[in-house]
């Protein structure tokens, strides 16, 4: 029998990247995509953490009544705002980014991590720099935003978005050719595995992570 996945987006556009990734025949998988939420709280100064919070969980919560096995949240500052203390669900929950944080902090060397939308790195660096404490691994990790080219991807503007962010990752990899560099955000991950084929080195995303993980993830849930 096919096991039914709930997917929780912030953006239509991580659909694609998560069908592609884990779609099987033994998964279905159901998506739920909401824009407005982070597009509210960088807007509207009254909606505060509690409200967010409390918005969160009555998406995780409504997912689970449509009887779905487990759900899947793809954005990070979703996972950021999940008070799983409130959550009123016995649907197991698997976090995107925690796969790929475990990923960044095996590397001990200096890495570069990347981002196309600045409204993620806060929330995607507290959660990682707590994992990293809490699993005493030391990181040593530089930000870099790649300016003005998200709002390209929102605009529908996919070819002059991935031109963008392939010049840019290329050069820093020219530039830097022993640096260790990772994508954080899905709409990256299609650009950063043809650069790897390309270039012939390995960039780090959490879509890649997630595969490997998910399957160990859905066995243990589903046994």
């Amino acid at each position: 029998m096919k096991r039914k996945i709930g997917c929780l987006h912030a953006h239509y556009s991580n659909i694609e990247y998560i069908q592609k990734a884990i779609a099987s025949n033994e998964l279905e998988l159901v998506h739920f995509v909401d824009p407005g939420l982070m597009s509210r709280i960088a807007s509207d100064e009254t909606f505060d953490l509690t409200k967010a919070q409390n918005k969160v969980n009555e998406q995780i919560e409504w997912i689970a009544s449509t009887k779905v096995d487990a759900i899947l949240i793809t954005c990070t500052n979703y996972i950021a705002l999940l008070d799983d203390e409130q959550l009123k669900t016995s649907v197991p929950i698997i976090k995107i980014d925690e796969p790929f944080f475990q990923y960044v902090c095996s590397i001990t060397e200096p890495q570069v991590l990347l981002f196309t939308n600045p409204a993620t790195v806060e929330g995607t660096m507290k959660r990682l720099n707590e994992f990293a404490t809490t699993h005493a691994k030391p990181i040593n990790i530089d930000v870099q935003i790649i300016e003005n080219t998200f709002e390209l991807i929102m605009q529908g503007k996919k070819e002059q978005y991935v031109n963008e962010l392939s010049n840019y990752i290329k050069g820093l990899l020219i530039s830097n050719q022993n640096k260790i560099v990772s994508v954080a955000q899905l709409s990256m991950v299609e650009t950063a595995e043809k650069i790897e084929c390309e270039m012939g080195v390995e960039i780090g995303n959490p879509l890649k992570t997630l595969v490997t993980h998910i399957e160990s993830s859905l066995q243990g849930l589903f046994s």
